[in-house]
């Protein structure tokens, strides 16, 4: 450990109990989703299961609730119900890394845990410099630095980051978000034989690929996997124009799906269809887990998009993580549905059969709360059903067009409401949800589309309304949540 990197977790320490109080008794606090103990966290890092032990990194700006000079903060669990904040995995120590250890992943190799990120630096004349890099673990906690192992290619400018690395035989392959210098964004093939020397082997996706016309300047974030015999390639595309119901956001995440021919190399796909209808959802990784399970974890947030109108920040912290997610393939459209051992939080069902509404709104009995999984099975539906949450947020269906909607007040301009929506494939049937104390992940159709955003509702505000135009009759199960057990290690850096 250098003297840089002791002085960096020392000052992250000295922050992160300056703001300990402020930040513990915000009410808008997550109970099941994953928060920085101070400052901006923004996209998972390194996730993966090593030795019973899930380990999901985050790029964590802890002087500031805005983005910089990012670290790697580190989560560990063997249940997903019990957690543990373990002590800072990387920190922005070296020439390679001084401007922020930026986005990766990790694999195993010999025993051991290897961690793949950029390195972001800004030189003297003020230029960005980009440089993939390595760490090691033998004990999944205290990371070595190894140093720079891959170089900026010719054609691309240091927008070069977030190294997602995989073996297929004996070979290593690493997929790089990239831009070109015709401002193009793309996402590039590497590989290698030792893991500390790789091979630019070329494009595989991006603008002007595989008949894909222009598609954004820059892709963050790739992600290749195989799922049920088919090559996924995620990835979050900036520079998307809003078309219609899609592309809303920002900048968005999603996916395609295709055959990868890694000696050409050329990746053949699809078109691209977004993972996430909500207003915060971005960066996603998938790991594989030791029961063949592919599990995905998103960034509860969107750059550039209203961050520092988030009420949290005068709290001193910013963003979280989405739940994990087991993903697979049916119909040619990824499904995504909440992990079976989130059922380990449940408290005692509540159960309504066959409630009827018609040209009416209502309270139904017991239905509510601020850590709450909800699961609604519409019966039969006429015209427009529809549930208020806290006088804040509302999800609403048509049946005449076939479009679910989730809105709520526009951050910044609270006199207005924003909206999300979607055309489903097939009739609305039933909607499972996740409300924790400021967000809320809506799996629709058994995940056929999923909604994820944060709502900043009043603290106070529990109930949650059911409306009809027309008659609606549908059956509801409500649990309450107890919400993760922590424990920490951070202090441990003294």
């Amino acid at each position: 450990m250098t003297a840089s990197d002791q002085e960096l977790r020392r000052q992250v320490l000295e922050e992160v109990q300056k703001h300990k109080a402020n930040v513990e008794n915000d009410p808008y606090r997550l109970q099941f989703h994953h928060m920085p103990p101070a400052g901006l966290m923004n996209d998972p890092n390194g996730w993966i299961q090593w030795k019973g032990t899930y380990h999901l990194f985050y790029q964590w700006m802890p002087f500031e609730t805005d983005h910089g000079a990012k670290f790697w903060g580190h989560y560990t669990t063997e249940d997903f119900i019990h957690w543990t904040h373990e002590k800072i995995a990387l920190t922005p120590s070296e020439w390679y890394d001084k401007d922020g250890c930026f986005s990766g992943s990790a694999i195993i190799h010999e025993d051991k845990l290897y961690l793949f990120y950029t390195g972001n630096v800004f030189n003297e004349s003020g230029e960005r410099e980009a440089y993939q890099c390595m760490a090691v673990s033998e004990d999944g906690v205290t990371f070595v630095k190894k140093g720079v192992v891959a170089h900026l290619p010719e054609g691309y400018t240091a927008h070069f980051r977030d190294p997602k690395v995989w073996k297929k035989g004996e070979e290593w392959y690493m997929v790089v978000g990239a831009q070109t210098t015709e401002q193009e964004g793309k996402v590039v093939l590497f590989r290698s034989s030792r893991l500390t020397e790789w091979q630019f082997l070329g494009e595989i996706a991006g603008s002007g690929e595989n008949d894909l016309a222009s598609f954004g300047y820059m892709w963050e974030c790739p992600d290749l996997f195989e799922l049920q015999n088919t090559d996924v390639l995620i990835t979050s595309p900036q520079g998307l124009q809003a078309d219609g119901m899609d592309y809303a956001n920002t900048y968005q995440s999603g996916y395609f799906l295709g055959t990868l021919d890694e000696s050409v190399p050329h990746y053949r796909h699809g078109s691209f269809k977004e993972l996430d209808r909500g207003f915060e959802f971005y960066a996603p990784q998938t790991t594989l887990d030791e029961k063949g399970r592919r599990i995905l974890v998103g960034w509860m947030g969107v750059p550039d998009q209203f961050e520092q109108e988030h009420p949290t920040i005068e709290q001193q912290w910013i963003h979280c993580l989405t739940m994990p997610r087991q993903l697979s393939v049916r119909n040619q459209q990824i499904i995504q549905q909440p992990l079976e051992e989130y059922q380990a939080m449940r408290g005692p069902v509540l159960l309504y059969s066959s409630i009827t509404i018609e040209n009416d709104q209502k309270a139904v009995r017991g239905i509510g709360g601020r850590s709450t999984e909800l699961f609604i099975e519409m019966e039969t539906l006429d015209d427009q059903f529809a549930l208020e949450l806290f006088q804040y947020a509302s999800i609403s269906y048509t049946k005449k067009d076939n479009v679910i909607t989730v809105s709520r007040p526009h951050l910044k301009d609270k006199s207005q409401t924003e909206f999300r929506r979607v055309k489903l494939e097939g009739e609305l049937r039933n909607l499972h949800l996740f409300i924790d104390s400021s967000s809320l992940e809506v799996f629709v159709n058994d995940g056929e589309e999923v909604f994820t955003s944060r709502i900043f509702a009043d603290p106070a505000e529990k109930d949650i309304l059911f409306t009809s135009i027309g008659q609606t009759t549908f059956s509801i199960e409500q649990w309450s949540l107890s919400g993760f057990i922590h424990h920490s290690r951070l202090e441990e850096e003294k």
